[in-house]
């Protein structure tokens, strides 16, 4: 009998303990992990086997890749990426006519599906959400926008759609859009810019940085992932890194760097030695996490003709705080450096900022506004005078290359290639603009400029009509 009644009083105060827990406020609750949810199909519809197999057969290049990338081991097959939606207009109407040819496994009609040729970071968010929501707020994905507020070429129409095309718009992406056969138009594709504008909507393409089929994360987080767009005269983040320690040290040792640590565990120390461009803008490391968005972290908008906060970058404002972004990259610094090292370094880093601002840029400025004002440059085009692509290239070449070469550690980009370019042009330009100034005679006009017949107008789809 007292078995009996310890067992229901103590049945009693499990139920009470038990609502008491439930009724205690939230920051008294036990503090348990939230639990992931996840679901794994491993069937493969015989519409995927269709498309493995003839493509295996058709583009074996195609097929290698994906086989051998981790979408293919989690069964992430062709129709998971490909599969049109209801409304996509972009349908690929060439593909239904292989599923009429018996030469070709798989050619039938009952294996025939609607798919369409781009895939988006629209579609990639079904299974990659955080990545694609980080990298929509970046300046890769919006770089579009930037390009047209920045670049004279374009809005002075002063190269043509087509250099455009292979040029401009092979790294900054292109409006996509669709020719009155019905097909993707050849004037915006193929293209894999990072800022594409989409006809889901969406902005950008993963496979700048993740090239298909394989989409490998180890393939972004090495350097050559950047390198086929951030190199040249004006911005060759390429060229300095090989240049920096850094990279002197990821081409000695880069083949002991572990590049396919599974996303979120890459660590400084125990999978690579010296950071490479992923390492420091998007990597997680320490207490830093991991992102998408390239605008973080960064303290100067070194791109801009003036330097200024990303905040203040007038084509594309960062909605965050520099010292807050400053404070992150420091951190992901200390997993090598101390505070000494870090602190001087951007102590220097600050210096040439204010330096290019003050002594080159700023009085070049008011002096090519000088010009214009008195009417001895012509503002009508942009380019067909020396002294307006002098002072383009003062800001745009030797100017980024300063600032940029400081920033990442280059010794002869800062130098050489910089601040020396920048007083060698800043001079040519003071001397020609004084002789102006000092005759009252108009700059000479280029009167055969070539190509200048592209269009002026900006993309509605990104500015509105």
């Amino acid at each position: 009998m007292r078995r009996r009644q310890s067992a229901v009083l103590s049945g009693i105060a499990m139920a009470l303990l038990v609502l008491v827990a439930v009724q205690l406020p939230a920051w008294a609750q036990p503090n348990y992990a939230k639990v992931k949810e996840y679901r794994i199909e491993r069937s493969v519809p015989p519409e995927a086997v269709a498309c493995i197999e003839c493509h295996k057969q058709t583009q074996p290049g195609l097929f290698g890749d994906w086989a051998n990338s981790r979408h293919a081991n989690a069964n992430i097959t062709c129709l998971d990426c490909h599969l049109a939606q209801p409304g996509d207009q972009d349908v690929a109407k060439d593909h239904e006519k292989y599923y009429g040819r018996s030469d070709l496994p798989y050619g039938e009609q009952k294996y025939k599906v609607p798919i369409a040729t781009v895939v988006t970071p629209k579609d990639c968010s079904r299974c990659h959400p955080d990545e694609v929501t980080q990298y929509s707020k970046s300046k890769h994905a919006n770089t579009i926008e930037i390009m047209w507020k920045l670049d004279p070429w374009l809005n002075k129409g002063m190269n043509s759609d087509n250099e455009r095309k292979t040029g401009c718009y092979h790294c900054h992406g292109t409006v996509l859009a669709i020719d009155e056969k019905g097909k993707l138009d050849p004037t915006t594709w193929p293209n894999v810019g990072v800022g594409r504008l989409n006809m889901d909507g969406s902005k950008g393409s993963c496979t700048s940085c993740h090239s298909r089929h394989r989409f490998a994360v180890s393939e972004a987080r090495r350097p050559e992932a950047c390198d086929s767009c951030h190199l040249g005269p004006d911005h060759p983040q390429i060229e300095i890194y090989e240049e920096s320690k850094h990279g002197t040290i990821y081409n000695a040792f880069g083949d002991e760097f572990n590049f396919k640590a599974a996303a979120g565990t890459w660590s400084p120390g125990t999978d690579y030695r010296a950071p490479t461009c992923a390492a420091c803008h998007m990597s997680g490391s320490g207490k830093v996490m991991g992102t998408h968005d390239v605008t973080e972290r960064i303290s100067w908008e070194t791109q801009a003709p003036l330097t200024v906060r990303p905040a203040d970058f007038k084509p594309f404002p960062a909605g965050n705080d520099w010292q807050v972004e400053r404070e992150k990259m420091k951190n992901v610094c200390r997993a090598c450096h101390g505070d000494s090292w870090i602190d001087d370094f951007y102590q220097g880093f600050d210096k040439a900022v204010e330096e290019y601002n003050e002594v080159y840029f700023k009085p070049a400025k008011a002096m090519l506004d000088d010009l214009y004002g008195k009417n001895l440059l012509d503002k009508t085009k942009f380019f067909d005078e020396h002294l307006e692509l002098q002072f383009y290239e003062l800001w745009h070449h030797e100017g980024r290359r300063a600032r940029m070469g400081v920033m990442m550690m280059a010794p002869d980009y800062a130098w050489w290639h910089g601040f020396y370019e920048c007083k060698s042009r800043f001079n040519e330009f003071m001397e020609e603009a004084d002789h102006l100034i000092a005759t009252g005679k108009k700059a000479y006009v280029y009167p055969k400029y070539p190509n200048a017949t592209g269009d002026t107008t900006r993309p509605p789809k990104i500015f509105g009509k």
